[in-house]
């Protein structure tokens, strides 16, 4: 039977620790044991694991029954590090992807394994608490990635400018959502189903699904021109990129590996990249920057132009970084759940540095004040108001953090999150408004665009006016509440 990496792991910690206790170095664990400085040192960083003589040896040498120092449990020194190898979390975290090898992590905690431990023991409690999975990580480390490369990646920017040639697709205006189809079908051997997924009343909030066996690409029958070219174009990443372990749906309902969501995500870029040409787009980006003003039309005209849902122009956004030099960028997106009227942000992205304007995981109401949220109340009072379920709205605003003191320039557009029903979502995008930013974007002091203090969350905020708060600043009247305390300690022990 195959030893796995695991067993080597256990194995060379209890190794390590019985040497230590004896207060051994290599060189005696070598003169007891007959085995070689240089072995010993492969199986203690479980690299190795000895042959049957050699386990013996050491279990003799040690003064260790063999059976203990061969089983899979641990020591109650190293049991925290044992819990975490065992719940397979690290070995399905992408370590490779940044250029980390497990033992290297097993090596750190065994230099000093009570201080590591306890931090382990924290973690997974907090893991364990906050309902952190693996699902979480590796999404958490795909953002990771897109931040350290800035959200750009040139490969795949080069394999969609070579497709978009081959293929003669029109790369200043929307592509036909009729020639991808056809591109599916003949390139690729797909066949298109969009009737499918309608019989099937639980499946009404996916876009798509894919049945690898039949090749078979069954969309949803409620999309629209522009959420079915996406999901078409993002089929023709999966097949250019050869992309072999992907997800099956086109919302990650069941995450099995790291690699299925970075694929999945390769696929979505590619999308965009043949849909909007990065050439185009950048011209027309730089004309929109270099108006002296705020032109609200500017947003829908794009999306009208490259047949573009709002999350595929957003994305688009990220030439900022490669082409005009705005580096501290962020990108939020914002669910507006209309039957709990809760707001939450699902997805989030921030370049050159973590931004004021983040998710919480700690139930908290993000501030009323953002443009994300102002856009979708709007949103839903004019759907109120009217019955209207297909409206978009763009705004613009200069928010200043509280706190911070820093200034971020947001633009941002809310629509309904169809075909999801009773939902609405908002993409914004914002740009610090230092130096560079006010170079590039000649309207970020037009008169007409509102400038707004704001802050993270509510429970965190020490405005004493805000008309829009959503709770009270419990946090603020906790560390007052402390604050005092300490005071009153200061004088009671002082003489």
């Amino acid at each position: 039977m195959a030893v796995t990496q695991y067993q080597r792991i256990v194995f060379g910690l209890k190794v390590r620790q019985f040497r230590q206790e004896k207060g051994w170095n290599f060189e005696e664990l070598s003169r007891h044991s007959g085995i070689s400085i240089s072995y010993l040192n492969e199986i203690e960083k479980g690299k190795k694991y000895p042959q049957p003589a050699n386990r013996v040896k050491l279990a003799e040498a040690l003064g260790v029954s063999l059976e203990f120092l061969t089983e899979p449990r641990l020591t109650k020194k190293y049991a925290p590090l044992g819990d975490l190898l065992q719940s397979n979390f690290l070995n399905e975290l992408p370590l490779d992807l940044f250029g980390i090898d497990l033992q290297q992590i097993v090596e750190i905690i065994a230099r000093a394994p009570e201080r590591v431990n306890a931090f382990i023991s924290a973690m997974l409690e907090i893991a364990r608490r906050y309902s952190v999975q693996e699902e979480n990580f590796y999404l958490a480390a795909l953002r990771a990635l897109q931040e350290l490369r800035n959200n750009y990646f040139d490969e795949i920017e080069q394999a969609a400018a070579e497709f978009v040639r081959k293929h003669r697709l029109p790369d200043n205006g929307g592509v036909p959502t009729a020639a991808l189809s056809a591109l599916l079908q003949s390139e690729y051997n797909y066949r298109i189903d969009q009737e499918t997924l309608s019989q099937y009343p639980e499946m009404r909030a996916l876009r798509s699904v894919y049945n690898p066996a039949q090749k078979r690409l069954m969309l949803n029958g409620q999309l629209s021109e522009r959420q079915r070219a996406f999901q078409l174009a993002k089929e023709i990443g999966f097949n250019v990129l050869e992309l072999k372990e992907r997800p099956l749906a086109s919302s990650l309902l069941r995450i099995k590996s790291f690699e299925e969501v970075l694929n999945n995500y390769k696929a979505a870029y590619f999308a965009v990249a043949i849909l909007i040409n990065r050439a185009a787009f950048v011209r027309d980006i730089g004309l929109f920057f270099s108006r002296p003003t705020w032109d609200a039309q500017v947003l829908p005209d794009l999306m009208g132009k490259y047949q573009a849902s709002p999350e595929v122009l957003f994305q688009r956004f990220n030439v900022l970084t490669q082409d005009f030099k705005l580096e501290k960028v962020f990108f939020l997106r914002f669910i507006h759940d209309l039957e709990r009227n809760a707001f939450d942000i699902d997805k989030e992205l921030h370049l050159n540095r973590r931004h004021q304007p983040h998710a919480s995981g700690l139930s908290e109401h993000y501030c009323r004040r953002w443009l994300s949220i102002s856009l979708l109340h709007t949103l839903h009072q004019h759907q109120q108001e009217t019955g209207d379920k297909e409206r978009q709205i763009a705004g613009v605003q200069r928010a200043l953090f509280l706190d911070s003191g820093e200034e971020y320039l947001c633009i941002a557009v809310a629509k309904p999150a169809y075909p999801t029903p009773n939902r609405n979502v908002s993409v914004t995008l914002g740009v610090l408004l230092d130096e560079q930013t006010k170079r590039i974007i000649r309207f970020w002091n037009d008169p007409a665009i509102p400038q707004i203090t704001v802050n993270v969350t509510c429970e965190r905020c020490r405005l004493t006016d805000c008309m829009e708060r959503a709770a009270p600043p419990i946090v603020i009247q906790k560390r007052e509440t402390r604050r005092r305390a300490q005071e009153t300690l200061k004088k009671l022990t002082e003489k």
